[in-house]
């Protein structure tokens, strides 16, 4: 038996073809730095969202961790980052405060079952239906969140605050020009530690905002009674979390789609998020889902674009918490504050707002735009936003629709009969008016409506039709319905007379 060419290569050379990609030496460096800068961004956001949802800072950290670690395993959408985040803190800290911590962990282990369950169920396929207004409403609003989050940590700070973030700022826009070699949002933090540090100047740190942990978390089952009683304290806000954290995640990982020009599985994120709640969970963790800005920070920012960033991240945070806390202590929040705001302005869509786009923009998907910001910013909560980005988008579509129906009427030269043609689509918003656009009275014994151009879509159609045969009948008078394509057919032979006609 002939050998194949490849049998004639070297082990080595044939293993090349299996390998992963971010075993490439310069891959590997941009995932192992985008990793580092990407911990170091989480650790301050971490202990903020614990603030938020009233648990120690330490119970964040644990769940970044675990929620970055376990979503690069299981998760659809390579590069991404979950960690603890602000939406489902504000979600779980009524829980946490009427009830206690032990509550709050069984509310993260019951939202990551109904994640699976959700994610089985196909809920990450709705994402097409998602406007692409919504969609850049959704960036927007999520980048004036991040900016927003910081203009506390620049307020009633001491004064050498100031040059130290305008500083960071500007190495983060200088360094690219010179070289990409490392992130220059890890060279920005390095420097102002390094000058803050030699030349003792006093600035609020990332040790400031709270005690880092020293040891790795212990697993363990919730500290709750199993009863009923507890599964239905649990579960309103359990689901809650699981909507509100698959949104989330799903909308990030539709953008990191887009912005890497690749596809991800979303089902399989919706399932891989449900995992890693469960395990950050049972670690004793707070829950999280897909962070954007984090996110940005590795993906835009950073370059990287395989789940061996996403993995470093988790790993880098708690080397860096248990390992080197005193160093990572003493990073000005200057610094960080500075990685964030510039994510921001990457993030945000400034074309979205270009006096041109704005010009040439339909004034209904501008509209659907404001709302999901507005939305998102007045609330906090994304779901509020997309939902109302959504349901505006939907409301908009019907209108603009609805307004392409229209009905023309011919009567033939001897007065026998009236044929109404109507044309456009016809479904509830369009089929309200259709009864008010025939003659009763006036038209002569014989009707015909031709809906040659037409297509009914709802039973909204149906009755219409309906009560316009009713109308006619009243004062004896018969109509034939003509033209009707396959689906327009069945669907008004399978309801006409079945449903309730007015007249």
């Amino acid at each position: 038996m002939p050998e194949s060419p490849d049998s004639a290569l070297p082990a080595s050379a044939r293993l090349r073809g299996f390998r992963p990609s971010w075993l490439s030496p310069k891959v590997l460096r941009t995932e192992v730095l985008a990793g580092l800068v990407v911990a170091l961004a989480l650790i301050p956001e971490a202990i903020s969202f614990s603030i938020i949802a009233g648990v120690d800072p330490a119970i964040g950290l644990f769940a970044s961790f675990t929620m970055a670690v376990t979503i690069a395993v299981v998760g659809g959408r390579p590069a991404m980052i979950s960690a603890a985040t602000g939406a489902v803190a504000l979600v779980i800290a009524p829980l946490n405060r009427q009830h206690g911590f032990g509550y709050l962990v069984a509310a993260v282990i019951l939202a990551g079952v109904f994640q699976i369950a959700l994610g089985a169920l196909g809920v990450g396929k709705l994402m097409r239906f998602l406007p692409r207004s919504v969609m850049v409403g959704f960036v927007n609003s999520l980048a004036i969140l991040v900016f927003i989050a910081q203009v506390p940590q620049l307020r009633n700070v001491p004064w050498a605050v100031y040059p130290l973030f305008a500083a960071g700022l500007g190495l983060m826009v200088a360094l690219p020009r010179i070289t990409t070699a490392v992130p220059a949002p890890l060279v920005s933090i390095a420097v102002l530690t390094l000058v803050t540090v030699a030349a003792g100047i006093a600035v609020p740190t990332v040790g400031d905002m709270g005690a880092l942990p020293s040891s790795l978390p212990v697993p363990g089952l919730p500290d709750v009674p199993f009863t009923l009683g507890t599964l239905t304290t649990v579960a309103p806000y359990a689901l809650a979390m699981a909507l509100v954290g698959l949104m989330e995640s799903l909308m990030t990982a539709k953008l990191v789609d887009e912005i890497t020009d690749t596809r991800s599985s979303k089902t399989r994120e919706s399932i891989g998020q449900g995992i890693a709640n469960i395990v950050t969970g049972f670690l004793g963790g707070m829950g999280g889902c897909a962070m954007i800005g984090q996110t940005m920070v590795n993906v835009k920012v950073s370059g990287a674009r395989t789940r061996l960033s996403t993995f470093l991240a988790g790993v880098f945070l708690m080397v860096l918490c248990v390992a080197f806390g005193p160093v990572v202590s003493d990073i000005p929040m200057a610094a960080l504050v500075a990685v964030m705001v510039m994510v921001c302005f990457a993030t945000f869509d400034w074309h979205s707002l270009a006096p041109r786009t704005l010009k040439r923009m339909p004034a209904g998907e501008i509209t659907v735009m404001a709302v999901t910001v507005a939305g998102v910013v007045a609330t906090h909560n994304l779901a509020v936003g997309v939902v109302a980005g959504s349901v505006t988008a939907m409301a908009v579509f019907a209108k603009r629709v609805a307004r392409h129906a229209d009905v023309t009427a011919v009567t033939d030269p001897d007065g026998g009969r009236v044929v109404y043609a109507v044309t456009g689509q016809l479904f509830f918003a369009s089929a309200n008016e259709l009864a008010g656009r025939f003659d009763y009275a006036g038209d002569p014994d014989k009707v015909v409506i031709d809906l040659s151009a037409a297509h009914i879509w709802d039973a909204s159609s149906v009755a219409a039709l309906d009560a316009i045969e009713h109308r006619y009948r009243l004062r004896g008078k018969t109509v034939e319905i003509t033209g009707l394509n396959g689906p327009s057919a069945r669907l008004h032979d399978s309801l006409s007379g079945e449903l309730t006609a007015t007249g």
